[in-house]
Parts: C-alpha cells; structure tokens; sequence
C-alpha cells in the first residue's frame, strides 16, 4: 500500500466514524465530510502532532475554527491513536465530553470553537508568541468559507500580516455553502483568492480532495517569507455518499440506525435499491 492509499484508507475509515455519529441526536455530516482529506493529510503528512506530544513545547497546533466539523477531527484523532477509538460511541453522551463543538477535555483539542470567526485571532495569538520565542512550530487555523463573512477573520488577517506570521497558515475548507445555502447565493465570497491577497496573504488554490495537489501546496511552506499563508481548498460537502452530495438540506443530519446502515454501504460503494437521496430523513 503506498502512501496515498494509506491516506484514502485512513479517510474511508474517519467517514465511517462521521456517519456512525449522525444517528442519536446526529452532526453536522455534510460539511464533515468535506474536510476529511484536509485534516487526514495534515495529522500524518504535515503537523508535528502524535499521541506523544500533545503537550509538548515543540509540537504544531491545529485550531479548527470551523467547530462543526469536529467529527472529522475525532475520527482523524481516533484513526492515530490520540483519541480512543470506543469514545466516539460516547457521541452527545452526558458521560462524555464528544459532542458537535470541539472541547479541550478530549485529547489532541487545542481550543474550544463553535461560535465562528473566534480562532483565527486564537491561532494569530499563538504564531505571534512563536515568533516572539524564537519557535519553529507550525499553526494551522481550518475555516469554513460562510465563516469568511465573520470580519473577525479579516482582522486576524490584517493583523497576522502586520506581524509577518509566516508560521501561520490559514486553510479554507471551500466547500461553497453556508448551512443550507449556497455562499454565492447568500453574500458572494469570489474572488475569493484576489480577496486574500489584497489583505497581504500568499495564496494557494487547490483540489482539497487530493493528495498529491495537498501534498504540492504543503510542500513549499512557508509560500512567501513574511506573510501568512492561505490554502484555499475546494471541497465537496458530503464527500463520499452521493446520496447527500451537494444537497443544501444535508448540513445537518440526524439519521436511524438502519439509514445509518444503509450510508454506509454507500460509503463503500455498494447501492442498495432502497437507498435513496428521498428515503434518507434529516431530523
């Protein structure tokens, strides 16, 4: 197996976990399965991040400010070890601390998120130190692109240039809907790439659903000495599962065990006739 069907696999399983977590009170599935590719790749190919350092001075930070994607990151935490694997059936459990918005309880959380716009600042703060320190860490914030309509993040932005964060990259899970809608129906967010670069930022575009084009885009860190780097991945909400591929009415997802059954055999490329995109129920 070489690496980047190791990568597919690693993926193939963290969609498992975000669909077993959409039935008993569900997740936010669509936009999950949409930034699989960008977190599997960047915990086994680009952050310094193991079961072994998480509290280690040295180590690279990851902020996932697009807090209701956290089902991508524990099943990504679960598939390296960091998480345990039997605390993802603890979903929305009052037992547990795993539930729709990261919590730094769970192993491999840097910062707590949900409310949007919020941790680029947090994520602007931590580089600035690192630069101030001397450090060699690396800070990634993931943002959703409806969260780009937060002028939080553009005050980062100008803020982090100011300061020559190149430690700092800025990913954008560009999956071209905010909750159930389109972003350029809503409050149009192109060109998106021209936008970053007129605050002072150095921009990739890329296929973020695929290694080798995450892989080329990561490989020449830091993009610009002096700015802050911006990866702008296009993505897909609902990756995987055709059945709710694309379909502003799946942001959100609460399914039945059976459904959750039938998803994922979908998941592995199997079609049963009762499965379609009118049976599948969002509560």
């Amino acid at each position: 197996m070489n690496k980047e069907q190791q990568l597919q696999h690693i993926a193939l399983n963290v969609r498992e976990h975000i669909v077993r977590m959409s039935t008993d009170g569900g997740c936010f599935t669509g936009a999950s399965l949409s930034a699989v590719d960008i977190i599997v790749y960047l915990y086994t190919s680009f952050l310094n991040i193991s079961p072994n350092n998480l509290d280690h001075p040295d180590r690279d930070y990851l902020f996932l400010s697009k807090g209701h994607d956290v089902p991508a990151l524990y099943g990504t935490l679960a598939e390296l070890g960091i998480l345990e694997k039997e605390r993802l059936q603890n979903h929305l459990s009052v037992n547990d601390h795993i539930y729709w918005h990261p919590n730094t309880r769970v192993p491999g959380i840097e910062f707590h998120s949900g409310s949007l716009g919020h941790l680029p600042s947090v994520a602007v703060g931590v580089a600035m130190d690192i630069k101030i320190s001397g450090g060699s860490n690396k800070v990634v914030c993931i943002l959703g692109d409806g969260e780009l309509n937060e002028g939080t993040c553009w005050e980062a932005l100008l803020v982090a240039n100011a300061y020559h964060l190149d430690n700092l990259i800025f990913v954008i899970d560009r999956n071209h809907f905010q909750a159930n809608v389109r972003t350029e129906e809503l409050i149009p967010l192109e060109p998106l790439a021209d936008k970053f670069e007129a605050f002072g930022a150095a921009v990739k575009r890329i296929n973020g659903h695929s290694y080798t084009a995450l892989e080329e885009a990561f490989a020449t860190y830091p993009f610009q000495e002096g700015k802050v780097n911006v990866v702008i991945a296009d993505t897909m909400r609902g990756k995987g599962l055709p059945s709710i591929q694309e379909r502003a009415d799946r942001w959100f997802c609460n399914f039945s065990a059976d459904e959750v059954e039938q998803l994922l055999l979908e998941l592995h490329g199997q079609h049963p006739t009762e499965l379609t995109s009118e049976t599948l129920i969002v509560r």
